[in-house]
């Protein structure tokens, strides 16, 4: 069977991260778009070489020729587009956040089920080189995992930058949930969750301490997995530094990467200090997106299920969901 998209909201995020991987991905073809502005949903079929362009979702939705769905709108209409989806009989690739918040996860996640359709949640690092190799040295070079920690920091976002449309919907709740900390914590939470597995407690405190936006700009939070790892985190949107930073202490080595920048993942052992070098794909998702098309032909399994991503949810809100 081959696999003939449908893309939900062609913004930034399909330009290069994820779009031209539909049609560079055997069995993978793209083949209708679709964005409320009817102009800019021609214009994005035109440049990438799709046949057919919608400004109606439910339209695309129900394009025969369309089997599987991209959604890639903000988070507050995931449930929405989702849900219609899943009635149609088509399976789903949702963007991160996979919902606003645990609750409306937990609704997507029945919805799923009664509709026994499938859907994967795109934290795409898990499907990345970097981030498998990252795996690899934290099951067999570490020995036993006890602690993970992980800094992730940023200069205030000029004015400018506040004002530009790609992220003022980011900035605002209704729209994404929260701020920043909504827009990049997923994948960082989902890593930690696929590198140590279940989750037994979370906790954590949000605060805005710059007073920019609405939503938090600072927010710190623990993880305490089912294999008694520990986790630390620490988000900041208002310091004069950046860093990007996470590191994994087990009972025989270390080791330390990023999650953003690609920097060498750095592994510290008794045989010594080692680095890996990882160049990140020319379009970031389209390992995940591989992945997801052998899951929709029956050739793998789900990269990322509605029940890991509801449980990234629930960390999420454990952290911020009361700010």
């Amino acid at each position: 069977m081959e696999i003939n998209w449908g893309i939900i909201g062609v913004g930034d995020v399909t330009e290069v991260k994820s779009g031209p991987a539909f049609q560079k991905i055997e069995h993978s073809d793209l083949v209708a778009v679709m964005r409320r502005d009817a102009a800019k949903a021609k214009d994005y079929a035109e440049r990438h070489g799709v046949p057919r362009w919608y400004s109606d979702a439910q339209q695309l939705i129900d394009d025969p020729e369309v089997n599987a769905i991209y959604i890639a709108t903000p988070p507050d209409s995931h449930v929405f587009y989702a849900s219609a989806a899943l009635r149609a009989g088509k399976p789903v690739y949702l963007e991160k956040p996979m919902t606003l918040n645990a609750t409306e996860a937990d609704e997507l996640l029945r919805l799923q089920q009664t509709h026994r359709g499938k859907l994967t949640v795109a934290h795409y690092r898990r499907e990345q080189l970097y981030f498998k190799k990252v795996k690899e040295l934290i099951d067999s070079h570490i020995g036993v995992p006890r602690i993970a920690s992980l800094r992730y920091h940023q200069q205030p976002l000029s004015a400018e930058t506040m004002q530009s449309p790609r992220m003022q919907w980011r900035l605002n709740p209704t729209q994404s949930g929260g701020g920043l900390f909504h827009d990049l914590a997923p994948h960082q939470i989902d890593l930690m969750y696929y590198f140590f597995g279940n989750i037994a407690f979370s906790k954590g405190i949000a605060h805005n301490q710059a007073g920019l936006y609405r939503a938090a700009d600072v927010v710190s939070g623990q993880i305490l997995f089912e294999n008694n790892v520990l986790f630390n985190g620490q988000w900041a949107f208002n310091v004069a530094e950046d860093s990007d930073v996470c590191e994994v202490i087990g009972s025989e080595g270390r080791i330390s990467f990023s999650v953003f920048n690609y920097q060498p993942i750095e592994l510290v052992n008794e045989q010594g200090v080692r680095r890996f070098a990882f160049e990140p794909p020319a379009h970031v998702q389209q390992p995940m997106i591989a992945a997801v098309v052998a899951y929709f032909r029956e050739e793998g399994p789900n990269p990322c299920s509605a029940q890991e991503g509801r449980e990234v949810m629930r960390v999420m809100d454990s952290f911020a969901g009361g700010f």
